[in-house]
């Protein structure tokens, strides 16, 4: 008898170093260059930490981003998980135009499908994630926004597709996402104006779920957060997943997107829209 209750203690004991050291690997695993990562309960808050940049997403970003979300989704203690930017400034401020402006005929169309595939992932991951919104989410930040399931935003957010102002389109589902959240008349008035809207209209427009003071929303999403962690975790996950399938089809609208994007950021004016905006002068677009 005392042979068993020790050889079970010696199982149970083996488990649980076993899971220590997969927690403590997957903890080092993920030390990423642009990103940190932080687990509160059963949360994993994920910052795009380059506030010297305004956190504008570069392909670095989007590999750690990819990397962050795989963790999520492949741990069974995570529930969820919050994305944030790093500063008091911006979510995420667009993505990088200089790495924009440097691609070279052929590139754009797969820059833009990495990115739609890592948003796409946070979309289908079957897990809740929240955006906490504080400052400037604009293009690619707008998007990553949107990708997430819910969002929350400080009263000091502001929100927008500028792409067109520097001949561009939005490449990271921006053209599919924006009309689903907040209807195809003013999501087509967004994306031709170019116009920011601050974080009223975005509460009025449905593109947010909740506002807070600036500087609570990171708070305020691990408190809806644990609102969703009350319910059943397979319940969640079949939601999320019907809510998904309930949406037409948008895969060819992906790839239209995709395509579009290529074009614009190797034509003329795309080349001429970036260069301006890293050389701080009006473009002179040609149409081509």
């Amino acid at each position: 008898m005392k042979f068993g209750i020790h050889y079970y203690r010696i199982i149970a004991l083996t488990h649980y170093l076993c899971t220590l050291a997969i927690i403590l690997f997957s903890m080092i695993a993920l030390q990423l260059s642009t990103i940190l990562t932080e687990v509160k309960g059963s949360t994993l808050i994920i910052t795009i930490n380059r506030p010297e940049a305004l956190n504008a997403l570069n392909s670095q970003v989007i590999t750690d981003l990819d990397a962050a979300i795989d963790h999520l989704i492949q741990s069974p203690e995570l529930r969820g998980a919050v994305i944030t930017g790093a500063g008091e400034k911006s979510f995420v401020a667009g993505a990088d135009i200089a790495e924009v402006n440097g691609l070279e005929e052929g590139q754009a169309l797969a820059y833009g499908r990495r990115g739609q595939a890592v948003l796409e992932k946070i979309e289908r991951g079957g897990k809740p994630v929240v955006a906490a919104i504080g400052g400037f989410a604009l293009g690619g930040g707008c998007e990553l926004a949107m990708a997430c399931t819910l969002r929350i935003a400080s009263v000091k957010a502001r929100f927008g597709q500028p792409e067109v102002k520097i001949g561009l389109i939005a490449g990271y589902g921006g053209t599919q996402r924006l009309p689903r959240r907040i209807g195809i008349t003013k999501a087509t008035e967004l994306l031709l104006t170019g116009e920011m809207i601050n974080a009223e209209e975005a509460l009025s427009l449905g593109l947010v779920n909740h506002l807070c003071e600036h500087g609570e929303q990171v708070a305020k999403s691990l408190e809806l957060l644990e609102k969703i962690y009350a319910n059943s975790p397979l319940a969640v996950t079949l939601t999320l997943d019907a809510i998904r399938q309930g949406v037409l089809n948008p895969a060819t609208g992906f790839e239209i997107e995709a395509q579009n994007f290529a074009r614009a950021a190797e034509s003329y004016d795309g080349k001429e829209g970036t260069k301006a905006f890293m050389e701080k002068r009006k473009a002179e677009f040609k149409g081509e």
